[in-house]
C-alpha cells in the first residue's frame, strides 16, 4: 500500500492564499500544505496561526512555512502571488507586471523537478495561465486557471436570490474572460431542470431587465467589493478549494475553469474561461455548449481582447 500523502503548495499568503489555505484547512481536503512567500514573516506567522486551529479541523493536515524544493513531491502547486488590483484598474492592467513576477516563480518551481498540476489565481487569471503553461512546459491539461469559477458562483448565488432557490440548483455558466468581457450564457441557464427562458414565460413577475441587471452585477462586482474592502478574497478561495478537492479527489467534476482551447468555441492557442471536466489528472475534456449566435458574438470579442494583450507583451 502506498503511503503517498496528498501535498498542496501555496505560494503568496496575501489576501486570497491566506483564505485559501484557512478554507483548506477547514474543509480538510489535504494532508500537507506548503506556504511560500516572499514575505516569509508573514507566511511563518500565517502557518503558526493555521497550525494553532488544528484541534478544530475535520481532519489532520501537515501546515509548514517553506520553500521552492518543498514542490518536488506536491500534487499541486497553486500560484497566488502578485500585484493586486487597485480601485479604478482592471484585471488586464496587471498583466506586465504579473507576467514578470510569474516567470520568476515558475522557473523556481519547475527547477525542484515538480510535476504535478498548476492552480492559477492571479489576474489577470486567463493570461497568467497561458504564461505558466509556455513556462512551465507541462501538458496544456495540467495547468488550469480558476477562470469563471468565481464569477459563475456569483451568477447562481444572484439568481438563487432572485428566483427565491437554493443557490445549488441554479445552473449557469458565465464563459469567457474573467474580466469586463465575460458573458452569461443565458441559453444554458436552468433552476433544477426547467430552463429559466421557461420560467419567465410563464411567470410576469420575472423580467429580462432583472436577468440584465444580475449580470452587471456580477460583471462589476469586484469593483464594487474592491470599493468596500479593498480586495476580494473568500469567495475566490472557495471556488480555489473547490477546485483542488475536483483534483484531489479525482471528481470529473464540471467546472468553469481558464482550460487551452484548440479549436473549441472557435478558438485556438488560447486559456479562456469555459465549463471543463476536472479529474486528479487535470482537465480531462472542456465541454462545449452550444451557444447562441449572439453568444458566440460576445464570446469571440471576449477572446479577441484576451489574445491582444497577449501579442502586448510578447506572450503570443
Amino acid at each position: 500500500m502506498s503511503n503517498k500523502v496528498n501535498r498542496v503548495v501555496l505560494v503568496g499568503t496575501g489576501f486570497v492564499g491566506s483564505s485559501y489555505a484557512f478554507a483548506l484547512l477547514n474543509q480538510g481536503v489535504t494532508e500537507e500544505l506548503v506556504l511560500i512567500d516572499i514575505n516569509k514573516e508573514k507566511s511563518e506567522g500565517d502557518a503558526m496561526d493555521l497550525n494553532h486551529g488544528m484541534p478544530f479541523a475535520p481532519s489532520p493536515t501537515k501546515i509548514w512555512f517553506g520553500n521552492y524544493e518543498d514542490c518536488k513531491d506536491a500534487d499541486i502547486v497553486v500560484l497566488t502571488a502578485g500585484a493586486n488590483q487597485k480601485p479604478g484598474e482592471t484585471r488586464l492592467d496587471l498583466v506586465e507586471k504579473n507576467t514578470k513576477i510569474f516567470k520568476n516563480i515558475i522557473d523556481q518551481v519547475m527547477a525542484s523537478g515538480f510535476n504535478g498540476i498548476f492552480l492559477v489565481a492571479t489576474n489577470p487569471v486567463d493570461i497568467l495561465t497561458y504564461a505558466t503553461w509556455k513556462f512551465s512546459g507541462l501538458p496544456k491539461e495540467r495547468v488550469i486557471g480558476s477562470g469563471t469559477i468565481l464569477d459563475t458562483a456569483r451568477f447562481r448565488y444572484l439568481l438563487g436570490e432572485y428566483f427565491d432557490v437554493d443557490t445549488r440548483n441554479v445552473h449557469a455558466y458565465i464563459i469567457g474572460e474573467h474580466g469586463d468581457t465575460e458573458l452569461p450564457v443565458w441559453s444554458h441557464a436552468f433552476i433544477g431542470c426547467r430552463p429559466i427562458a421557461d420560467m419567465m414565460k410563464e411567470k410576469p413577475q420575472y423580467k429580462q431587465e432583472d436577468l440584465d441587471n444580475i449580470f452587471v452585477n456580477v460583471r462589476d462586482a469586484a469593483y464594487q467589493i474592491i470599493e468596500r474592502k479593498g480586495a476580494t478574497y473568500y469567495g475566490i478561495a472557495m471556488g480555489l478549494v473547490r477546485l483542488t478537492k475536483a483534483i484531489l479527489q479525482n471528481e470529473n467534476s464540471v467546472l468553469t475553469v481558464s482550460a487551452y482551447l484548440e479549436g473549441q468555441y472557435g478558438q485556438n492557442d488560447m486559456y479562456i474561461g469555459v465549463p471543463a471536466i476536472v479529474n486528479r489528472n487535470g482537465i480531462r475534456e472542456v465541454v462545449e455548449l452550444q451557444l447562441s449566435e449572439e453568444e458566440k458574438e460576445k464570446f469571440t470579442h471576449s477572446a479577441t481582447v484576451l489574445k491582444d494583450v497577449m501579442k502586448r507583451v510578447g506572450l503570443q
